[in-house]
């Protein structure tokens, strides 16, 4: 096995029918062990870090499910995708996944792990985005969201009070404490971050889930982090709700970008599968429109919030029975 080949594996997602599994595979990519320090340079160091790499471009693939192989390619950038049918039905909860990286004489170059998570099908799905609805993140002024990047690690990063309190409540609406309601975290930052998103939202007691996150960037792009075009995020949700078509919706963003747009929009085109919208007033001069976009939801019975505190979110949650 090559030492220096990394085979990255995220967090996937499906049922029986209709299983995802996203990653990455480098040829090189820079050691990130995170050293939680308030030292400014330590920080920047470590996130400069995450941004130096080198994808592996079209390196085969294998990946071991249960019993089954299934064979695919990486892409130009070293991302692959696995989307496939299980021979045997998969239960729900977490479910491990491994993937090999090989060369074209079949010897093993890298290995990663990585897991799926199967929701029962009366279970409510959460799609939340990440900057600015869960994590303070300023990600309409990059000057700012770099700011909050270099001089923060995963500890120090700053989320919205009672935020957490509010998605430990949701992953137990209507479902037992051993199969908590799937979340799916949709965001505009890179997949470099991914590491740096997950020991962020574990330490601050967020409910574990899928990210689905944007294009890699090399460290010269940096000072473009975290902006993507809407149909990148539309196009994400979408792929969600397409392997999903029996679960109830419920989903999270903010009005400093687009969300309100792109949450309107795909609710308009699967109104039977969205349950509630919940925007978190971020610009207070796009509120009234912010508001407009919700009211047209009213009309397919979808329950909308736009809200400022998270403990107003709690208390709408409670008031249509989602939590009690």
């Amino acid at each position: 096995m090559n030492k220096s080949v990394s085979v990255k594996v995220y967090r996937g997602y499906g049922h029986t029918h209709n299983l995802v599994v996203y990653g990455h595979v480098f040829k090189h990519k820079a050691k990130t062990t995170q050293v939680y320090s308030n030292n400014l340079f330590v920080n920047i160091v470590h996130l400069l870090k995450l941004f130096i790499l080198k994808p592996y471009p079209f390196v085969q693939l294998r990946l071991c499910f249960a019993n089954q192989i299934i064979y695919n390619k990486a892409e130009a950038d070293g991302f692959f995708k696995f989307e496939f049918e299980a021979l045997l039905d998969v239960a729900a909860g977490w479910h491990a996944v491994r993937v090999e990286a090989t060369g074209e004489d079949g010897a093993v170059l890298g290995v990663g792990e990585g897991e799926i998570y199967v929701p029962h099908i009366t279970q409510y799905a959460f799609i939340s985005d990440v900057d600015d609805t869960v994590m303070i993140s300023h990600s309409a002024t990059i000057s700012r969201r770099l700011r909050e990047l270099f001089i923060k690690n995963p500890h120090t990063r700053k989320t919205f009070p009672d935020a957490a309190k509010h998605y430990q409540q949701l992953a137990l609406a209507h479902t037992e404490a051993t199969q908590p309601n799937p979340f799916f975290y949709v965001s505009s930052s890179e997949w470099n971050l991914y590491d740096y998103l997950l020991e962020t939202f574990k330490f601050n007691k967020l409910p574990d889930g899928a990210f689905l996150l944007n294009t890699l960037k090399r460290w010269k792009d940096l000072v473009k982090t975290g902006k993507t075009g809407h149909e990148g995020k539309l196009l994400r949700v979408m792929r969600i709700l397409d392997a999903f078509p029996n679960q109830k919706f419920i989903f999270f963003g903010d009005n400093s970008q687009q969300d309100p747009e792109i949450y309107t929009s795909i609710a308009e085109k699967y109104p039977k599968n969205i349950e509630a919208i919940y925007i978190r007033n971020i610009r207070k001069e796009k509120e009234g429109e912010t508001r407009e976009l919700l009211k047209k939801m009213e009309v397919n019975q979808i329950h909308t919030c736009l809200f400022n505190h998270s403990n107003e979110a709690i208390e709408h949650s409670k008031a249509i029975g989602l939590i009690s």
